[in-house]
């Protein structure tokens, strides 16, 4: 008994990222688009650059590729680990390795930074090579579908001839279908979750709200600041702001109800912080500022805002026109930001033009972010879309 004991502490012990479900360490690399690139606007930059990881290998008839996108304030690394010593792995690192739902023995796994981003992309904290300076509020003003170009010139350099699949939620859910839009022939399979067509005015709103918090901000100066400084107080509170919208608020009533802090007076009439759910969120804002540019976010959210499927091709029913591959559209009940019925729209659309096309709505409390956490359902969905014969399956019609 006493060694059996031993054994499993020395495995609790041992490094997550050994962990044989895990894709283990991994590198970010740079692809370095050198020839002009010119945006939907029609606004042209000399090149650009796309930081990307990859997971797993590239077959031999280079058609095993599965694309990752990743939402408004996600990055490149969606899986493993940058060393030893980081406390937590890539943001979707729960849903890919190998024998994982995206099983990277089987798949090749490609995430880029979106164009605009700022973790390693090109973007508006980006230096413009004709001034020396950051582009700031020069940077042209980008586009899901920019971003779609950019990252498809990137899997043509990767040497990918066919996409086994794209997959994204929220931000990258649009970015996925888009993707299918664009370059029918190029990919197979969409997973779309947590998506929408178009964003309601509601959603609109919030993100107005947060960036009139960044611009107000006087250290924002019309987007010309430092990259160490610039409107940290303003984008903090946006990030705060867009974060209650990703949560539910059951989900913030078990994690936090009405909770008071360790040291808070509760007969104290202060604006200091008394509830948990208060320090919750300046954690959110304060750790949002050390990794995210206030301007990134203004264009970001714009390319959001402007993103309009039924407008851009005249209906959703001729935006999927060209569409080739099968689509899964996945809900969840309590996600108020893109609600269940905006996905439901999606696939109707899709069925309405004759494509094979599917919708699953996962029960949960967990709000926007629910695309995001553990979910064995979701796992299992995932799989099977991705792992079912190319032929339509009829058992995951709508």
């Amino acid at each position: 008994m006493t060694d059996d004991l031993e054994v499993a502490t020395a495995a609790d012990a041992a490094p997550r990222h050994l962990a044989p479900d895990d894709v283990g360490l991994v590198a970010p690399r740079d692809y370095v688009h050198r020839e002009p690139f010119t945006f939907k606007s029609g606004q042209v930059i000399p090149g650009f650059t796309l930081r990307y990881e990859t997971y797993g290998q590239l077959n031999t008839t280079r058609d095993n590729a599965i694309l990752i996108c990743h939402a408004l304030s996600g990055d490149h690394h969606c899986a493993g680990w940058h060393s030893p010593a980081d406390k937590k792995p890539g943001w979707w690192n729960n849903l890919i390795g190998p024998g994982k739902a995206v099983d990277t023995r089987r798949f090749f796994v490609v995430c880029a930074n979106v164009l605009g981003g700022c973790q390693g992309s090109t973007g508006p904290s980006s230096l413009n090579p004709e001034t020396g300076r950051a582009y700031g509020t020069t940077f042209p003003f980008v586009t899901i579908r920019d971003m779609v170009r950019a990252q498809k010139l990137l899997l043509d350099h990767l040497g990918v001839d066919e996409l086994h699949g794209v997959i994204g939620g929220s931000m990258g859910g649009m970015t996925a279908m888009l993707m299918a839009i664009e370059f029918p022939k190029f990919t197979r399979r969409v997973l779309a979750m947590a998506t929408t067509g178009r964003e309601g005015a509601q959603a609109i709103a919030f993100n107005e709200v947060g960036r009139q918090a960044i611009m107000q901000d006087p250290a924002w100066n019309r987007g010309d600041y430092p990259r160490d400084a610039g409107p940290r107080t303003g984008l903090a509170i946006a990030r705060m702001m867009a974060h209650i919208t990703y949560v539910s608020d059951a989900s913030m009533q078990r994690k936090f109800g009405r909770k008071k802090k360790e040291n808070a007076n509760a007969d104290a009439y202060t604006f200091e912080q008394q509830f948990e759910v208060e320090g919750y969120l300046r954690h959110q804002g304060q750790s949002f500022i050390n990794r995210f540019d206030a301007n990134t976010y203004l264009y970001i959210t714009r390319a959001l805002d402007q993103f309009d499927l039924a407008h851009a091709y005249g209906s959703l029913e001729q935006a999927f026109a060209p569409l080739e591959g099968d689509t899964l559209i996945v809900g969840f009940t309590s996600d108020w930001l893109f609600p269940p019925e905006q996905n439901r729209a999606l696939a109707l659309a899709l069925l309405r033009a004759g494509k094979r096309a599917s919708y699953a709505e996962l029960s949960t409390d967990l709000g926007h972010d629910s695309f995001l956490l553990e979910s064995e359902e979701l796992y299992s969905l995932v799989r099977a879309f991705l792992e079912r014969g190319q032929h339509y399956d009829s058992d995951y019609s709508i």
